[in-house]
């Protein structure tokens, strides 16, 4: 099973879950996040995001960050489902499983994985607001984030 997955199509949290943990009596944990695609930002209604990414880059980097939360972290199994293309304000845009034997472990890498993913995956986002489309730029809180892991982000101005 692919531990990082760049894909158009929706995913199905259950059935990544049990496919994650399928085979490995080992897993006492599995901790989820369901990122979606915002119906407001920065005070603005958006209708719907654009995502794009430079293929076989996108998941070389991601693999990369998976790499860096099984260093850090006891974990048994990990999972990164990122969405690319045109998504509806409310469609699930990203979905990050990290599966340890106690809980404490795979919320920890969980959470780093997405400060991470928020930062360093080379995604570009375009909002689509009633006053036109607009690129979404870094955050100073993203990179505030990813410092808590010992990580310079340098990606807010």
């Amino acid at each position: 099973m692919p531990r990082v997955c760049i894909q158009t199509e929706d995913f199905d949290l259950a059935d990544e879950t049990d496919a994650l943990r399928l085979g490995d009596g080992g897993i006492g944990a599995i901790v989820a996040f369901v990122g979606t695609v915002r119906e407001h930002a920065s005070g603005t209604a958006v209708s719907r995001m654009e995502l794009e990414h430079y293929p076989g880059m996108t998941e070389a980097a991601i693999e990369a960050m998976v790499d860096a939360a099984f260093q850090r972290f006891d974990l048994r199994a990990a999972k990164v489902i990122h969405r690319v293309g045109s998504l509806q304000a409310r469609e699930q845009i990203v979905l990050v499983l990290a599966a340890s034997a106690h809980r404490g472990q795979a919320f920890q890498a969980c959470e780093f994985l997405m400060d991470y993913l928020k930062t360093q995956a080379p995604f570009w986002k375009k909002e689509h607001t009633p006053d036109g489309a607009r690129w979404v730029d870094a955050r100073v809180a993203d990179d505030e984030a990813l410092a808590r892991w010992g990580i310079d982000g340098g990606n807010a101005a």
